[in-house]
C-alpha cells in the first residue's frame, strides 16, 4: 500500500493551502473531530512553526479524505460557471445594442437608445457601490450566482464546505469584495465591450437616422444634456453634433444626413466613456487589490480550533526547545533492538503475538528488530520513530489465528506508509495447532484490499537484499 502523496506535492498555491486548511476546520466544526493521529504525527515529524504544522495536518487529511480532488472539481465547476456567465454577458451586450438601434427602418431616438445601452449597467453599478460602502456586500447577485453555479457544477458532495471556506479565508483581509467585484466588473466589461462592438458593426452596415422626442421638455434641455454628455468623449476625439444639428434632430420631417455621423460618433463615445471605461477601471482596481491582499494572507491562529491543535502538534515538552544534541539511536518500544536513524535500512516488527510464537526470528545483521507491539503507547512511539526515519524495507509479522480487525488493519496501513516498501508475514501456526482456512482467507482479502504483498514464509532474504 503506497503512502498518500506528501501535502507539499502538487500544484497547490498558498491560497489553495489556506483554503483547504479552512475547509478541514469547518468540516470538523460541523461533523466533529476527524481521525487524525497519523496526520498529527507526520506534522510533528515535519517540524516548523505552528501555522505550518496546522497546514500540513489539514492538507494530509484533505488528501486522505479526497478533499483535494473535490477542490479540483469545484475549480472545474467555477470555470464552467464563469464561462457560462461570460457567454451570457456577451449575448446581453449584443442584445442591448440591437435593441437600442433596431433594424434601421425607423429613426433612432438617441436618448432612448442611450438608456437602453447604459441604463441597466449604471443601475447595477450604483447597486454595487451602495453595497460596497454601506452593506459591505460587494459581490452582488452575479457574485452569489457564480458561487452557487460553481457548487452545482462541481457535482461533488465533498465540496460542500469549499465555498464557505473560501469566503472565510477571504474575509480575513476583506478580500471577498475584491474577488467577487473582479468577477462582477469583468462580466459587465465583457457585456459593454460586446455592446460597443455590436453598435459599431450596426452603424457600419446600416443607415440610421437619429432624433429626440419629448412632450413636456423643451429643446434647451436636450441641447444642454447632449453637450454635457459629449464633453468627455470629445476629449478623446469623438464627434459631437453642434447646436443646430441637435435642434434639427427634434423634427422628424427634417433631413438628418449631415448629422448622422456626428450622432453616431457621440453615441459611441458616450457608451465607451460612461459604460465601458468605468467597468474597466474598476476591474483593474479590484484585480490590483486582490493580488495585493492575496499575497498577505495568513492562517488565523486565534481561531479556537487552531488554539486547541497547539497542544497536539506542539506539546509543551517540544516547545521548550532543544537542550541536548539528537542521539544517534532512538529508544524502540517493546523487546526489540534499537533502530538506525537512516532511511535505507530494513526493519521487522510483530503485532500482538502470544507466547506460543517465538520472537524474534534469527535475523541478518542488517535487519533491525522493532519488537512486538502490544499496546497503544508502543505503537505510538514506533510510528513516531518510523515517521522521522522511514526505512527502505519493512516486514510486519502477524498471527493469522487472530481475526483481521479494523484496528489491526489500520495499524498495518499506518506502518506501511512509513516505509518505501512493505510486506506482511502471516506466520505459521505453532506445532500441533491448525490455522482456520476461512480466517486465513479473510486476512488475504484484507491485505489485498490494502495493496500489500503478503506470504506465509519469513521475508528475511528480501529484508536483507531487497529481493527474494
Amino acid at each position: 500500500m503506497s503512502a498518500p502523496p506528501s501535502p507539499s506535492s502538487g500544484p497547490l498555491t498558498t491560497l489553495d493551502r489556506l483554503w483547504l486548511t479552512e475547509a478541514v476546520r469547518l468540516r470538523e466544526e460541523h461533523a466533529g473531530p476527524l481521525e487524525d493521529d497519523e496526520a498529527n504525527r507526520r506534522a510533528r515529524a515535519q517540524g516548523g512553526e505552528l501555522a505550518e504544522l496546522i497546514e500540513y495536518r489539514a492538507l494530509w487529511l484533505a488528501r486522505r479524505d479526497g478533499l483535494i480532488d473535490a477542490l479540483r472539481h469545484w475549480r472545474q465547476g467555477a470555470r464552467l460557471a464563469g464561462f457560462a456567465l461570460a457567454l451570457l454577458a456577451l449575448f446581453t451586450g449584443a442584445g442591448l445594442a440591437w435593441a437600442a438601434l433596431g433594424d434601421g427602418q425607423r429613426p433612432v431616438n438617441v436618448f432612448w437608445a442611450l438608456g437602453s445601452l447604459l441604463g441597466l449597467n449604471l443601475l447595477t453599478l450604483l447597486g454595487w457601490l451602495l453595497g460596497f460602502f454601506l452593506a459591505g456586500d460587494s459581490g452582488g447577485a452575479l457574485g452569489r450566482l457564480w458561487l452557487w453555479l460553481s457548487e452545482k457544477l462541481a457535482r461533488d458532495a465533498r465540496a460542500v464546505q469549499l465555498a464557505p471556506a473560501l469566503l472565510t479565508v477571504l474575509e480575513q483581509r476583506r478580500l471577498g469584495r475584491w474577488l467577487l467585484g473582479l468577477g462582477v466588473h469583468g462580466l459587465w466589461l465583457l457585456a459593454m465591450g460586446s455592446a460597443l462592438l455590436t453598435l459599431l458593426a450596426l452603424l457600419a452596415t446600416r443607415r440610421y437616422g437619429f432624433v429626440w422626442e419629448t412632450t413636456i421638455l423643451g429643446e434647451g434641455a436636450f441641447v444642454g444634456l447632449t453637450q454635457v454628455l459629449g464633453t468627455l468623449p470629445s476629449l478623446l476625439g469623438f464627434g459631437m453634433p453642434d447646436i443646430d444639428q441637435i435642434r434639427a434632430s427634434g423634427t422628424l420631417a427634417n433631413d438628418f444626413e449631415s448629422a448622422r455621423q456626428s450622432w453616431a460618433g457621440w453615441l459611441v463615445g458616450v457608451v465607451l466613456v460612461y459604460g465601458l471605461l468605468p467597468r474597466l477601471l474598476l476591474t483593474l482596481f479590484c484585480l490590483w487589490r486582490w493580488r495585493r491582499g492575496r499575497a498577505a494572507l495568513r492562517l488565523d491562529l486565534q481561531l479556537p480550533a487552531y488554539r486547541l491543535l497547539r497542544e497536539r502538534l506542539q506539546p509543551p515538552s517540544e516547545r521548550l526547545g532543544i537542550s541536548d544534541a539528537a542521539p544517534q539511536r532512538l529508544h524502540v518500544p517493546g523487546s526489540g533492538t534499537q533502530l538506525n536513524g537512516g532511511g535505507d535500512g530494513a526493519v521487522i516488527v510483530a503485532i500482538e503475538l502470544d507466547q506460543s510464537q517465538p520472537w524474534p526470528p534469527k535475523l541478518p545483521g542488517s535487519v533491525a528488530d522493532a519488537g512486538v507491539l502490544d499496546d497503544r503507547e508502543q505503537r505510538r512511539r514506533l510510528l513516531d520513530q518510523l515517521t522521522r526515519f522511514p526505512p527502505q524495507r519493512l516486514a510486519i509479522a502477524c498471527d493469522p489465528r487472530r481475526s483481521p480487525d479494523r484496528g489491526t488493519l489500520a495499524l498495518i496501513g499506518e506502518l506501511s506508509r512509513c516505509a518505501a516498501s512493505t510486506r506482511v508475514w502471516l506466520m505459521q501456526a505453532p506445532a500441533g495447532q491448525a490455522l482456520d482456512s476461512q480466517r486465513l482467507q479473510d486476512w488475504h482479502q484484507a491485505l489485498d484490499g490494502l495493496g500489500l504483498d503478503h506470504a506465509s514464509s519469513a521475508p528475511l532474504s528480501w529484508l536483507e537484499n531487497g529481493h527474494d
